[in-house]
């Protein structure tokens, strides 16, 4: 199971690094095209959660965040040890829980800056933690998908 942990770690680490790039070398709300009317790299600060839902509402985050982190650090523990899949989607998600409680913590909001554009829609700014939580939540639904697959055939 120590791999898993390293694994979020990673994601940790990869994440606040990320942030702090940002932090440090951009001013707030400034832009980089990557690819024009694609992608953009741009200095923005959060106080919710995705879309900018229940802005200022640190307590509600730092409740929220502790009881997913250890009911995921229980699940790996428990369950996870069965699927390597169910393993690293887990890792996955704890590392962005973690990346995303450090900003609220010691930031008091979340600092994003991936900007994509689909089509002529603006999606929300987001960082390396909301991915992590993304793709995780989406290797979690194909490892229980799996896993219900597996035991259906066996019965």
């Amino acid at each position: 199971m120590t791999r898993y942990y390293i694994i979020a770690l990673f994601m940790i680490m990869i994440d606040q690094w990320t942030k702090w790039l940002i932090v440090q070398k951009m001013d707030l709300h400034e832009s980089i095209p990557v690819i024009d009317q694609l992608f953009y790299i741009t200095s923005h600060r959060n106080e919710g959660a995705a879309w900018g839902i229940l802005q200022g509402q640190m307590i509600f985050f730092y409740i929220i965040t502790i009881v997913v982190v250890v009911g995921i650090i229980y699940y790996m523990q428990k369950y996870a040890k069965e699927s390597v899949l169910l393993a690293i989607s887990l890792s996955v998600i704890l590392g962005g829980a973690i990346g995303n409680f450090i900003d609220r913590l010691f930031r008091k909001e979340v600092v994003d800056f991936l900007d994509v554009m689909i089509f002529s829609y603006d999606f929300p700014i987001f960082n390396v933690a909301d991915s992590c939580l993304t793709v995780g939540v989406i290797l979690f639904f194909i490892a229980t998908f799996m896993d219900e697959k597996r035991k259906g055939k066996r019965v």
